[in-house]
């Protein structure tokens, strides 16, 4: 009877173990969309303020040909 206990003891916590290994798989899973995401959205906000950056050193050049333009 004894033994019987055991093995039932065993057996729960051996379910309940992969229980928490297969949660925990599924938070990292997660937790990795939620992060390339994250880094997804920093990319495309690179981009953006690349873009900036060149439509601001083109309108800075601009604004330098206009005024030695009108220097002239």
């Amino acid at each position: 009877m004894l033994l019987k206990k055991i093995v039932i003891a065993t057996s729960i916590a051996t379910a309940l173990t992969f229980l928490g290994c297969a949660k925990k798989t599924e938070e990292s899973n997660t937790n990795a969309a939620d992060a390339q995401a994250a880094a997804t959205e920093a990319q495309a906000a690179a981009e953006a303020a690349a873009t900036q950056a060149e439509a601001a050193v083109d309108a800075a050049a601009a604004v330098e040909n206009n005024a030695a333009s009108a220097a002239e």
